[in-house]
């Protein structure tokens, strides 16, 4: 009987010390109100509704399930943060950089969008619905499953283009008789 007191005991402080290592860091959360710089912080499931976070620091951070929405991120960088599920709906994120973000099944209704990077960035089943992309650049970036800003949501196979291909593509397979070059790669 001991036993099994002392292995559900053990068990429910497993659970608690996992549930602490993938909950916010209040520091971190600080640290980003006060000084607009917070790399790498863990800020997973924090509610940044409305902040003023202008050219703020917030590479390779951890956003997972924030709320963003109505923040001023404009010319922040998020470099490689991770913004998987978070709600950014209303956001201004004009130029601001998304360089290999991590944006799957993130919510940007609304969002401005315009002269920010999304290079490389992740958009799988993100929602992009009414944003605004003017000047905005998408090189590289995986569409699969998107709304985009018109309502149109993209096919879930990969597209001939893609950098993802599944497998070799026929050179010259859209190339007219007339036309020198190539429209795929060779090894």
């Amino acid at each position: 009987m001991k036993l099994k007191i002392v292995a559900i005991v053990t068990l429910l402080a497993c659970f608690g010390l996992t549930e602490q290592a993938l909950a916010l860091n209040q520091q971190d959360l600080e640290q980003l109100k006060t000084a607009g710089v917070c790399p790498r912080c863990d800020l997973s499931g924090a509610d940044l509704t409305q902040l003023n976070l202008t050219g703020a620091n917030l590479r390779g951070a951890n956003l997972s399930r924030a709320t963003l929405s109505q923040v001023n991120l404009q010319n922040a960088d998020l470099t490689g943060a991770n913004l998987e599920t978070a709600v950014m709906n209303s956001a201004n994120l004009r130029g601001a950089s998304l360089i290999g973000t991590n944006l799957k099944s993130a919510s940007l209704e609304n969002a401005d969008l315009s002269f920010a990077g999304f290079i490389g960035a992740n958009l799988e089943a993100a929602n992009l619905k009414g944003a605004k992309i003017q000047f905005t650049n998408f090189r590289g970036a995986n569409f699969r499953l998107t709304t985009m800003p018109v309502g149109f949501v993209t096919a879930d196979k990969d597209y001939w283009w893609s950098l993802e291909r599944t497998t070799r593509r026929e050179c010259n397979k859209f190339k007219s008789e007339n036309t020198p070059g190539t429209t795929c790669y060779t090894e």
